[in-house]
């Protein structure tokens, strides 16, 4: 028996990875009007209710820093308008690919692998988080809402507080089998509370202290805190560097659960 050569070539890790980017381009550039209400002008309405409407009633003093209540949630919103896209997205999406869509099964019997189909889907995330804050930050700008050059890093701090929902959220994805039911459980008790009760429209120290060690698990909290700690101030540098590593450890943690996931999944 002669042997058989494949006539396929191994892609590179980071080319895999880029290959699915482009995929998600191709739709991208086709639908872009579609997602403009969830890429950055979300969060812009809840400014304008929140920021003017609400904010025009409420004094600038120790609470808000000296600041108007309008700047003192613009830094939170950007985070939480990034938490809610990154768990949206890797919710239903993800669950898409593997049940009804099964895209993903269409790519891994190429040559690119579960893990860089996971990678791809991180990479679009954060260029997706990424667009959504500039888009906000832009619209915000005419508000009156940033007080500094700041606001460059305020949008970096709302994309690592997407990735820190984006893993875990897509880890549960991966391990999803029915139509998703607890996905919008963990809207309803879950993202709405913490956008709520971690530090948005109010401190924590508001809350009573039987409860408030719950907003210090958020991740949005932390993303709270760093997005305002660059761009109004008021947060020491240690306590930046404890946010942003607790953000980089979900980060991670939730990689892990969801990498294994996908081999499992998608490796017959």
């Amino acid at each position: 028996m002669s042997t058989v050569e494949s006539t396929g070539r191994v892609v590179g890790k980071w080319q895999g990875a880029w290959l699915r980017v482009e995929g998600h381009w191709t739709w991208y550039r086709r639908h872009w009007l579609s997602t403009l209400y969830s890429t950055g002008l979300q969060p812009v309405l809840f400014l304008a209710a929140m920021g003017l409407g609400f904010g025009s009633q409420v004094r600038p003093g120790a609470v808000t820093g000296g600041l108007s209540y309008l700047q003192y949630i613009a830094p939170a919103l950007l985070a939480a308008g990034a938490a809610q896209q990154a768990v949206g997205e890797s919710s239903y999406p993800v669950l898409s690919g593997f049940k009804w869509q099964k895209d993903y099964l269409a790519v891994t019997a190429t040559p690119v692998s579960p893990g860089q189909v996971f990678g791809g889907h991180l990479i679009w995330s954060a260029l997706r988080l990424t667009l959504a804050g500039a888009i906000y930050a832009l619209v915000a700008l005419f508000f009156g809402a940033w007080t500094g050059p700041g606001v460059l890093l305020v949008i970096l701090a709302g994309t690592v507080t997407g990735l820190a929902c984006t893993t875990p959220m897509a880890a549960l994805a991966a391990r999803t089998f029915d139509e998703g039911q607890r996905f919008g459980l963990i809207f309803r008790f879950v993202v709405m509370p913490m956008t709520l009760f971690s530090g948005t429209f109010f401190p924590i120290s508001q809350l009573p202290g039987a409860i408030r060690w719950l907003a210090w698990l958020s991740p949005l909290w932390h993303g709270t805190q760093l997005a305002r700690g660059v761009s109004v101030g008021g947060v020491g540098g240690w306590a930046m560097l404890g946010h942003f590593a607790v953000l980089a450890a979900l980060f991670a943690a939730g990689w892990a659960l969801a990498h294994r996931a996908f081999y499992r999944r998608l490796v017959v």
